[in-house]
């Protein structure tokens, strides 16, 4: 038989690269990580890691098992979830995937709502950038994301939109562009910019927007945290294209003539994973924001 806790083992070792740091992270002695590591190679009858001075890495033994590992922690997880749900009780732990904007912006007031409606529930948040997440849906990491979704859409993913989300150029109070009489995609190629990166939801719109009227995009800074890009813009750094619930004191929109931009806010989960009553309450809550 191969304890759960071998695995746990396993995999926080192959991620810290570490003894001590995997000790540390699943709350154990080093010795005792060492002996779970030793017993695991006696079962599977292989070396899953080489120690190289104080190097720690995988063996192609060791790379062949890492998915399968958690593949099998997360079936086992989704199983006591799922026999635990019978009971009807809303509790256990709840994984989710936010993006950075959505989690500072939209969500703490539903977060502190379900918090305190479900205190039972142990709420697991990982913040990542849209297109990571819709991976780990796909992969079974976490149960719900709620992020920006994407133009296209999966067929093993239902989506569902909570926030549309206009977005506009943005400058500087005393940015040159303010005083052009009739801006267009054109004048703004003539200064800097400062955008998402291409391979995000957001910066694809942007590109997308100059393909459309044959306008080359400027070469940008790219980072993929809005608020960031919301301070350089406001110290008159560049241009952007950034939600216009960011416009504030000190930014002002840039009307661009038959330029209109939206990208949707909402979550998704994967369509053949069975929610926990603990996911089910969660989109529930959502849900009300779009009534």
């Amino acid at each position: 038989m191969m304890d759960t806790q071998l695995l746990e083992a396993f995999i926080a070792v192959a991620e810290s690269g570490s003894f001590s740091v995997a000790a540390e992270r699943i709350h154990v002695t080093q010795p005792a990580v060492s002996k779970r590591i030793a017993q695991l190679e006696d079962i599977l009858e292989c070396r899953l890691f080489d120690r190289i001075a104080r190097s720690v890495t995988l063996t192609e033994a060791g790379e062949a098992l890492m998915p399968r590992a958690h593949q099998i922690l997360q079936a086992f997880a989704d199983t006591r979830q799922a026999i635990h749900d019978l009971s009807g009780e809303i509790s256990g732990r709840l994984r989710l995937a936010i993006s950075h904007h959505i989690g500072l912006h939209r969500l703490p007031p539903i977060l502190k709502q379900f918090a305190q409606q479900h205190p039972s529930v142990t709420i697991d948040v990982d913040f990542m950038d849209s297109e990571k997440a819709y991976e780990g849906i796909l992969h079974g990491h976490f149960e719900v994301a709620v992020i920006t979704l994407a133009p296209q859409p999966h067929p093993k993913i239902e989506a569902r939109i909570i926030w549309p989300d206009p977005l506009v150029f943005m400058v500087a109070d005393d940015h040159p562009l303010t005083k052009e009489q009739r801006p267009s995609l054109q004048t703004l190629c003539n200064h800097p910019a400062i955008l998402p990166g291409l391979g995000t939801y957001t910066g694809r719109m942007a590109r997308a927007v100059f393909e459309e009227q044959r306008v080359p995009l400027p070469a940008t800074m790219a980072t993929n945290y809005l608020e960031t890009i919301k301070m350089m813009v406001s110290i008159g750094l560049g241009w952007s294209l950034l939600p216009e619930s960011m416009l504030e004191s000190g930014l002002q929109a840039i009307d661009i003539p038959d330029v209109h931009i939206e990208r949707q806010l909402g979550y998704i989960h994967h369509r053949e994973k069975s929610l926990s009553n603990a996911a089910r309450a969660f989109i529930q809550l959502l849900d009300r924001e779009t009534s």
